[in-house]
């Protein structure tokens, strides 16, 4: 890599580390499903117009809609609701050893020996963080790894698409997985209304990074890198983004820094890191 590549990975992780500390004060003003609302419609308004797909197209990005937008989107800021930024930055890492798992089950991937030491220590490190008495509520830790889950999942049914542009999907996905929002949000949320005309200008200026810094802004110079790049000089990146997560979390919004964080985070950090290191050396990418 030279140096703009790395300076453009850089700016990606950083972006998204920051992400977190950003939703955790949105959530605090907005609930968590509206909010997803508004920050789907503002994704579809800015990104609809310079991509059209066909029927066939739009069907097959239906489920993605459900799995991404409505499974790990929506309970991604659920999840926030009741945990701290550090907390849901390091437990969403279980993405990583989820998709594994998928892959085994749906691929006949063959996990190995190192890859199951991997994935213990993954899951080793989320029981040390769910445990911690600060981090979160249970409905909220139990989210946030739904939410991983669900990341991993979509990636298996985002593999099957074929001609289809990374920011397409973010778009159509964001318009499709609107409705069925709409409809959780108005049985489990309330004065949905006032808390967005109450809503602070900090809030909507943090929202206005998420939507525009890490959705779009930071997703397409990352698919640009892999496309680009060889996979195992950009991957190993996206470690950086939980630890600035974790940072952000207690620099900036004053969230405790346990023993529960710093071993939790460790044990899933490395778990997630062999995982990596070690499907890149077996597909030799």
């Amino acid at each position: 890599m030279n140096l703009r590549d790395t300076l453009q990975a850089l700016c990606v992780v950083i972006i998204w580390g920051f992400n977190f500390a950003a939703i955790k004060v949105t959530v605090g003003e907005i609930p968590p499903l509206t909010l997803t609302i508004i920050r789907f419609g503002i994704t579809a308004i800015l990104l609809l117009p310079f991509f059209r797909l066909s029927f066939v197209q739009l069907k097959q990005v239906v489920p993605v809609a459900l799995v991404l937008g409505v499974g790990h989107f929506g309970l991604f800021f659920v999840g926030f609701r009741g945990a701290d930024a550090a907390t849901v930055a390091l437990l969403l890492q279980l993405g990583v050893p989820f998709s594994c798992i998928l892959a085994a089950i749906f691929f006949k991937d063959k996990l190995g020996p190192k890859r199951i030491a991997g994935l213990t220590m993954a899951f080793v490190g989320a029981a040390f963080l769910a445990g911690e008495p600060q981090g979160g509520t249970v409905l909220s830790v139990v989210s946030v790894i739904a939410c991983a889950f669900c990341w991993a999942w979509a990636n298996i049914l985002i593999k099957k698409l074929k001609g289809i542009a990374p920011l397409a999907i973010m778009g159509w996905m964001s318009l499709l997985a609107i409705p069925v929002l709409g409809l959780m949000s108005w049985f489990w949320e309330e004065n949905q209304i006032q808390a967005v005309q109450e809503a602070s200008i900090v809030a909507w200026m943090l929202l206005s990074y998420t939507i525009i810094g890490s959705s779009i802004f930071a997703y397409h110079l990352w698919y640009r890198l892999i496309d680009r790049l060889d996979v195992n000089q950009v991957v190993p990146f996206t470690l950086i983004a939980p630890v600035i997560g974790v940072g952000a979390g207690v620099v900036l919004l004053g969230e405790s820094f346990t023993i529960y964080k710093l071993l939790g985070g460790l044990m899933t950090i490395t778990g997630v890191a062999i995982i990596q290191f070690r499907q890149m050396r077996r597909h030799k990418i």
